[in-house]
């Protein structure tokens, strides 16, 4: 977790086909999420302005439920192997960014070439479908960088069958730090930050290299987190510069704990953490963003809301509050590089933390117990958030692609909304549905189904509700909604 100056900078369930078998039965409480504009939790909400629009238009919004290959992905994800790898990683001493890479026992090194390793076995069985590289670079003396020094990623990228240029990516980060960010011999386990996340992208790596997933996803672990997200902005870059089509990028950034540092437990919430108004958008683009409202429909949040469609659920057993914003306080993670980069990308963390198995030197200090040790790490939580990530990916990558070039026409004085998008060739592809909710709601409520079209004229005023368009395939699955801009 790469500490930042203060950071001021700053979520869609679906209405599908997919089989809907029985849930796992499962002893928490999910939250429920409001599927009308009108609250029933506080009697606040009973004054009349609180259900406006009265509209009845479509049908109100259900989230998708995972199909049978999806819910093997999900039984598949396993505590303890996830529990083997982060005490792997634990056994190399330290991994800082700075430690040996030389070394085949200690150091960042010997870490590098186990994971690669790992990631090379997953591969092993995917019949040539996923490939494994280690992309790096010399990072020249600067922040947090001493002197000189490879930076490498482990990369394992599963081509798609159908799509195989649109790509999902997600990540963990594999060096560790301890209290001062520069001292690369002290023991800097990183169990939680970020051997979770590391586990996260080698479990998926090797359940999904055997199916066949629609579109590419890439399972990484990077370097250079804690010294200035060197590895992910690399990543990012490289991606970047190869117009490669990256259209939803997650990092798992302290993902491991569901206990926090006055003992309070939460073993089934995970926190996703999405930006506003992108930072790369024209000066132009954004002044009419906040003129029209649209700074809550970012295309993080929009990720966000996907997530939350297609992951909070029985099958994961976890529930997933969105952030409105970038990252926490003073704090910042491998998916800031990708959003400069101009990709949607988000960040999961767990929800309650524990600072003094954060950074921190391993010691006891006046009976605390300071240091990311793995006796504070919780590998069925673990399991959970990796379910999430699954159902995530998956979802997205075996939907056809957002539709792009959306606009809303605003020529004319009406109450009619219209729209129109660009045609699309996508061989996934069934058609579209218009997603629409009360300004004030923060995740979509109603339906619409508009057909396989590219303009629609919908009897509400795009005056008084927030609109997204998105696509829907002939396998059931849906992409995450497109917010209209003025065209």
């Amino acid at each position: 977790m790469f500490l930042f100056p203060a950071l001021l900078l700053p979520f869609l369930p679906l209405t599908l086909t997919l089989p809907s078998p029985p849930p796992p039965t499962s002893p928490w409480p999910l939250y429920t999420r409001q599927t009308s504009p009108l609250p029933s939790y506080s009697d606040i909400f009973s004054c009349p302005a609180a259900s406006w629009p009265p509209a009845s238009i479509g049908s109100l919004l259900t989230p998708q439920a995972p199909d049978e290959e999806l819910q093997t992905i999900l039984s598949e994800i396993d505590p303890q192997r996830i529990e083997a790898i982060i005490t792997k990683l634990v056994s190399f001493g330290t991994r800082h960014t700075l430690s040996s890479q030389t070394d085949p026992n200690r150091g960042i090194g010997a870490a590098r070439d186990w994971i690669e390793q790992q990631m090379r076995s997953f591969a092993a069985a995917s019949d040539g479908q996923m490939a494994v590289t280690v992309p790096s670079y010399v990072q020249g003396v600067g922040e947090r960088i001493l002197f000189p020094v490879r930076i490498s990623d482990v990369v394992a990228t599963l081509k798609g069958s159908v799509d195989p240029g649109r790509y999902y990516v997600v990540s963990g980060h594999y060096d560790t730090r301890c209290s001062d960010p520069n001292d690369y011999t002290c023991d800097a386990p990183g169990a939680d930050d970020d051997g979770s996340g590391v586990a996260i992208s080698m479990e998926l790596a090797r359940i999904m290299a055997t199916r066949r997933p629609a579109a590419t996803i890439v399972f990484a672990a990077v370097a250079g987190e804690e010294q200035n997200l060197y590895g992910s902005r690399y990543l990012a870059q490289t991606y970047k510069n190869a117009s490669v089509n990256v259209q939803g990028m997650f990092t798992n950034d302290i993902v491991g704990s569901s206990t926090a540092d006055d003992g309070t437990k939460d073993p089934y919430t995970l926190r996703i953490f999405a930006q506003g108004s992108p930072t790369t958008e024209s000066t132009a683009r954004a002044s009419v963003r906040a003129t029209i409202g649209g700074e809550n429909d970012s295309p993080a949040r929009e990720l966000a809301r996907f997530v939350v469609g297609v992951a909070e659920n029985n099958y994961t057993q976890m529930n997933i509050p969105v952030v409105y914003r970038l990252d926490r306080f003073l704090r910042g993670g491998d998916h800031r590089p990708f959003l400069e980069a101009g990709y949607a990308a988000c960040r999961f963390t767990e929800a309650n933390e524990n600072f003094a198995h954060q950074h921190q030197n391993v010691r006891v200090e006046n009976g605390t117990q300071y240091g990311d040790l793995i006796e504070f790490v919780d590998s069925e939580y673990i399991a959970r958030v990796g379910k999430v990530n699954a159902a995530a990916l998956w979802s997205l990558a075996n939907a056809p692609m957002s539709p792009q070039n959306v606009t809303v026409n605003t020529t004319l004085l009406s109450n009619d909304s219209q729209f129109k998008w660009q045609t699309s060739n996508d061989a996934l592809l069934a058609g579209y549905e218009a997603l629409w909710r009360p300004t004030d709601a923060p995740f979509w409520t109603h339906v619409i189904p508009l057909g396989n079209v590219n303009t629609a004229t919908i009897n509400l005023s795009k005056d008084n509700v927030i609109f997204g368009i998105r696509a829907v395939g002939k396998n059931g699955y849906a992409s995450p909604a497109t917010f209209p801009f003025p065209g």
